[in-house]
């Protein structure tokens, strides 16, 4: 018999009662039932009941035990009476009576709980990862992650893509974000960096003759930190392809992640690749006010400005005065209401803003009638009662008073509302508001329960500026991806920079960004003159690009391709909303490891080897 275990604690079954086995694991939790002791024993695949009374050899030792102690036991099979089945596990059918028990490794007192899943702070979860790992939710996450990796790489290669590794010590490189800088020994002063991503040598790979190409690259960026988005390193799928459209680009991936989300995604709905939206940058802004619109909110924002100008509501009537700024009205059907207004309005001054405006439609109340038919109250009670006379919609709130019923009619047509429902507004330049109006329409969707939690909704968003301008110093600089192509190419360049549209996509899903890519510009001088814009001259681009400028110059094909995010992905696929989660040793919220200790202070000998010298903390 193996010196461990015969078997796994998801094994055994009522085939094997009468044999001889031998497990090993960890004690997840003892019960004692007056002389009888009972062990969940957990591995990596399940769990084992085993027990022991007074006249089993094994009773002393385990009475000593703790939780998570690391142990062997060999014993014989048993099963369990009718009544004591447990369906919930593999091996409930049977128990292990223990004959002999060995500690493989004692465990102290736990920092944190493996049995059950409390809350527990994420500090010391952090802390005590190995401990933190093996609690059920978080093993089953890692399990999820390590199959979606692995069927992302088995349908990419039975796509016909083929697999490269590309290094990890590298050059510098503009690319959106700063980088993690390494010094070199042999070269004193002379720095490289870890790449943010692979992709300048991705696209060598193309110009080297290889037609489609994909890896599962970790990339590694030095950014603040948020729930989604990890602040050191991350990995994703990346992928190019020769000779190819956007739309190229697009048919070869979206099956792929289809798929995966069909096989991993617990039975939700996913929109068929078919149908996802293509829907430019600039009206996912207006009608959602971000780049990555959760679809399965069916609120879509409008501009409403001329029902406002020269309106009796000021506020919005003086600011449409200015150029560039116009009022938006997110609809809320079923919101109609002043509690929930009153909600909303809360909403917006959680977000900074003094409030946000509203008008709710309801019914016409009886005195409204009275008034307008010219009728007792005692008639317009007789006829309601009757049929003879229905109540009209009444637009309410201080905006509509403002307004007046004309606009306000004027607006609950132009959204299509009806009674019960409401509408909420916002004004000003559009990148100023956009932000908000994004999570108050989130917001609205998610109190008014209009999302359809069970389903997985894409949109490719397509044609981002190539180039935005700084709202203080009027700098202009890449907005995306600084490798793209231009529509239009070479010409245009030659107008107003942001105008110009690149072919830059990304693919997002229930309000997440989970890749990017674009058609990459693979001409020289188009290249030359996009960074030229953007404030290198071509000097600078010889110096960062030099080697695939170079390649260019060689013979380069059109080329294009994207990076899907596995972190986020699994992410989404896993139900939760911070990426930490779904990482197996991730840093925390200050981009440290609590584990190991990272960032850590070198020795003198490091740095003196390196010659470095680090400053005193200005603090």
């Amino acid at each position: 018999m193996h010196a461990y275990r015969s078997h796994t604690c998801a094994d055994l079954t009522a085939a094997h009662v009468g044999q001889t086995v031998r497990l090993s694991g960890w004690v997840h939790r003892i019960r004692d039932h007056g002389g009888v002791l009972f062990i969940d024993l957990r591995d990596h695949y399940g769990i084992t009941q085993v027990l022991a009374d007074s006249d089993s050899a094994a009773f002393t030792a385990i009475e000593k035990l703790r939780a998570e102690t690391c142990i062997r036991i060999e014993g014989s099979v048993k099963a369990r009476d009718a009544a004591l089945v447990n369906p919930k596990l593999k091996t409930g059918e049977i128990e292990v009576y223990a004959r002999a028990m060995e500690v493989l490794g004692a465990a102290g007192d736990l920092p944190l709980p493996v049995f059950g899943e409390p809350e527990y702070p994420e500090e010391t979860r952090l802390a005590y990862r190995f401990l933190d790992l093996r609690r059920e939710g978080l093993h089953e996450k890692m399990m999820l992650r390590s199959n979606v990796v692995r069927a992302f790489r088995q349908r990419m290669w039975d796509t016909g893509f083929t697999e490269f590794q590309t290094p990890i010590i590298t050059a510098s490189s503009p690319e959106g974000a700063r980088d993690f800088l390494v010094p070199s020994r042999l070269h004193p002063g002379k720095f490289y960096a870890l790449p943010q991503a692979p992709q300048q040598f991705k696209q060598l790979i193309m110009v080297s003759g290889f037609d489609k190409y994909f890896q599962i690259a970790p990339c590694f960026r030095d950014e603040d930190p948020r729930a989604d988005r990890a602040p050191t390193d991350f990995y994703q799928l990346d992928v190019e392809m020769s000779f190819v459209e956007q739309q190229d680009v697009f048919d070869a991936v979206a099956p792929v992640i289809a798929g995966v989300f069909e096989e991993f995604g617990g039975g939700k709905a996913v929109d068929a690749p078919e149908t996802w939206p293509q829907i430019p940058f600039a009206e996912a802004l207006l009608k959602y006010g971000t780049d990555k619109p959760d679809l399965r909110n069916p609120i879509e924002m409008q501009v409403v400005s001329d029902h406002f100008r020269g309106s009796g509501f000021a506020i919005f009537a003086k600011l449409l005065e200015n150029d560039g700024t116009e009022i938006r009205a997110i609809p809320a059907p079923g919101g109609g209401s002043r509690k929930f207004c009153d909600r909303m309005n809360a909403f917006a001054q959680a977000q900074g803003l003094p409030g946000m405006g509203y008008i709710f439609w309801r019914a016409e109340s009886q005195q409204s009638m009275s008034e307008r038919l010219n009728l007792s109250m005692v008639n317009v009670q007789r006829q309601l009662k009757s049929g003879e006379i229905e109540p009209l919609l009444e637009a309410a709130g201080p905006l509509a008073k403002n307004i007046g019923p004309e606009r306000t009619e004027a607006i609950r047509q132009q959204l299509n509302l009806g009674e019960g429902d409401a509408a909420f507004f916002l004004g000003g330049k559009p990148a100023q508001f956009e932000g908000v109006a994004a999570k108050a329409r989130d917001e609205i969707g998610r109190a008014l329960k209009l999302i359809d939690e069970n389903r997985f909704a894409f949109a490719w968003i397509v044609d981002f500026p190539m180039f935005e301008s700084d709202p203080e110093t009027g700098t202009i600089d890449f907005s995306h991806n600084p490798f793209s192509m231009p529509q239009g190419g070479m010409a245009a360049l030659d107008g107003d920079p942001l105008t110009v549209k690149g072919y830059q996509y990304d693919l997002a899903c229930n309000g997440y960004e989970i890749l990017s890519g674009a058609i990459r510009n693979h001409l020289p001088e188009i290249m030359y003159r996009a960074f030229e814009i953007a404030g290198y001259p071509p000097s600078e681009v010889d110096k960062r690009f030099g080697g695939m400028v170079k390649a260019f110059r060689y013979g380069a094909p059109p080329h294009g391709g994207c990076a899907a995010g596995i972190d986020r992905i699994v992410m989404l696929l896993a139900g939760t909303t911070n990426i930490r989660e779904v990482i197996m040793f991730p840093m925390n919220q200050r981009a440290e490891d609590l584990l190991l200790g990272a960032p850590s202070e070198p020795t003198n000998e490091q740095l003196r080897e390196l010659r470095l010298r680090v400053l005193p903390s200005e603090s």
